[in-house]
């Protein structure tokens, strides 16, 4: 019972740690704010689903690059240091973002060069976690952290459609700008600086290639990075908001609501899974993935908007199954190759969800959005199946007899 003897209080009274959350709760939320933006900027400039998926999905997959060749440098600098200079290059990107009649290509060129460092900051993080956070506070801390920045999605979501409605798409992309430069502020302030724990000398391709073979040596660890991937296929629905929400009759704000609804559900699902006996966390890692997906099906019934949004919560209360994969991997993993390790693990969960969104515009520009959805669950529920069966397989080498 060693991850509930320390609680959500003891968690916060670590000064730390709620200087990291909040800078990650400010950013996150300002990032939503940004999605929402991009995807009803581009949609109304070209109506097209494909455009608007093309774009949202330029969010995830400049991580190919900058996950598996990046994310080391958290080992290799002071990884507050990463942070700080990521967030403020972040800063600067998004603000020439908000420049009026600035062309779709230089957005996109901007929106690239912005997401190439969320690898860096989320590897860094992860890195310092477990020395802010040691022994039996660390999965508490890891799972308030992911409660909390749900939480900063939905508000985010939510607030994007509003402030898109009232403010235009310029003023959520300055609101993000400005969360990138308060995070820098508060970690410059909140954290204290540590050194690198990856050994000095270490050639940065060398530092590469023992990240990947860190996460490639374990089949439990390449399981737990099967099982995030399955979010790949039930992002569909966040993917086509946009020509969703029109199919539903609405505009910005239902976009927000669609947007909001898995993230709200995701934070109902991870309070609710820290309440449950850890030795039983890890069976449920298979059969949530599967409901994460199946409950996406009940859109091929062309539901209306109140029961969309119940079905998406649905889904996001499911995949809080992620929380127990998160922590679950990073407890794994080598401390001189965790940002590394991390960075991989997060390349493949972005590429997957970034290649989810685009497949799911292209459909959506030649069928119906509620059927592009549904289609999803359906192959998201064999893909789970098959990621839970390879954790299953991976145990008895985990655990030998």
């Amino acid at each position: 019972m060693t991850a509930r003897a320390a609680g959500f209080r003891d968690v916060l009274a670590v000064p730390e740690f709620r200087a990291l959350f909040g800078a990650q709760l400010v950013s996150v939320t300002g990032d939503q704010l940004a999605r929402v933006a991009l995807s009803i900027l581009v949609y109304d400039r070209t109506n097209s689903p494909g455009w608007a998926a093309l774009t949202y999905a330029l969010t995830f997959l400049p991580d190919l690059v900058g996950g598996p060749l990046l994310s080391g440098l958290a080992d290799r600098y002071p990884p507050r240091r990463v942070m700080v200079v990521a967030d403020v290059v972040r800063a600067v990107a998004v603000t020439a973002m908000a420049w009026p009649g600035l062309p779709l290509p230089a957005v996109a060129a901007l929106l690239v060069g912005v997401q190439l460092f969320n690898p860096v900051w989320n590897s860094a993080r992860a890195a310092l976690m477990p020395q802010v956070l040691p022994a039996e506070t660390f999965v508490p801390g890891m799972g308030l952290l992911m409660i909390l920045v749900q939480a900063g999605q939905v508000a985010g979501f939510a607030l994007g459609g509003l402030l898109v409605a009232g403010l235009g798409t310029a003023g959520a992309l300055l609101a993000d700008a400005v969360s990138f430069a308060a995070s820098a502020v508060v970690l410059a302030i909140g954290v204290r600086p540590r050194p690198p724990r990856a050994e000095p000398g270490v050639r940065w391709w060398r530092h590469v290639r023992a990240g990947w073979t860190v996460v490639v040596g374990d089949p439990r660890r390449l399981a737990l990075v099967a099982l995030g991937c399955v979010s790949g296929i039930y992002i569909a629905g966040e993917a086509i908001a946009a020509p969703y929400a029109a199919e539903l009759g609405g505009g910005a704000v239902v976009v927000g609501l669609l947007l909001g609804a898995y993230a709200l559900g995701n934070v109902v699902g991870m309070a609710a899974l820290s309440r449950v006996p850890p030795e039983r966390r890890a069976r449920l890692l298979g059969p949530l993935a599967m409901l994460a997906c199946a409950a996406l099906l009940g859109c091929a019934l062309r539901p209306d908007l109140e029961a969309t949004l119940a079905l998406l919560t649905l889904s996001g209360i499911a995949s809080s199954y992620n929380l127990i994969a998160n922590t679950t991997f990073v407890q794994l993993t080598p401390e001189a190759q965790r940002a590394q390790a991390f960075g991989f693990a997060l390349t493949a969960l972005r590429v997957s969800q970034g290649l989810g969104v685009v497949l799911a515009g292209l459909a959506a520009e030649r069928a119906a959005p509620h059927g592009v959805v549904a289609a999803a669950g359906a192959l998201g529920v064999l893909a789970a199946f098959g990621a839970a069966r390879l954790w299953r397989r991976a145990q008895p080498a985990a655990e030998p007899s």
